[in-house]
């Protein structure tokens, strides 16, 4: 790239790349000319190394900064300044923001007067029959249910249904109870000793 007037491929692989070679290219102007309008030779010469100065402390700048960043965060690691910890403070104090703000004391005096009012007053007073109420029918309910279980326990029918299991379970576990062997239905009974000869 030894002209000013070369032209620029597009299709390169390389467009949209910078890089140093390509910087100090000068790039022609609407008239034609390398230098900026109203400026002679050396102030636009002057103009570029103060930029080229500006860039690097730019770069200096930020390098900086990172280092400032990395220092930081290892003086909040040794106080043990997590990063839940800062998201737990700023919560906190934004919560204490919100609560001075004039938005929530407005809407926390609107909260106020509703709770004053009548409607508001009739209604929870409404609510809280409801509950009582239902909670009576409910327990009425239990206590039906309940005298139901105990006379269907004391029927007829239910003693001989539970007479029927209790001899079920008589035969399933057999003399278990009255301290001899049980056996499975399925295993198979020991040959006796005792031998007709």
């Amino acid at each position: 790239m030894d002209s000013a007037n070369q032209d620029i491929n597009l299709n390169s692989p390389n467009k949209g790349l910078v890089s140093e070679g390509i910087r100090d290219v000068p790039v022609e102007g609407a008239m034609g000319t390398t230098e900026p309008v109203g400026l002679t030779e050396e102030e636009a010469e002057e103009m570029k190394i103060e930029l080229a100065k500006v860039e690097d402390e730019i770069i200096t700048l930020r390098q900086v900064l990172a280092a400032k960043e990395r220092h930081a965060s290892e003086i909040k690691r040794k106080l043990g300044l997590t990063p839940l910890n800062e998201l737990k403070q700023n919560l906190t104090k934004s919560w204490q923001d919100v609560q001075t703000s004039s938005a929530y004391l407005s809407a926390s005096a609107t909260v106020d007067e509703i709770t004053q009012s009548h409607a508001y007053k009739k209604t929870q007073e409404t609510l809280a029959q409801a509950g009582q109420k239902t909670s009576a029918a409910l327990n009425t309910v239990g206590s039906a249910i309940s005298r139901k279980f105990g006379d269907m326990r004391n029927s007829a029918t239910f003693k001989s249904f539970e007479d029927r299991v209790g001899s079920i379970k008589s035969k399933v576990i057999g003399g278990k109870e009255n301290g001899e062997e049980v056996h499975s239905p399925t295993e198979e009974k020991p040959m006796q000793d005792k031998a007709p000869f």
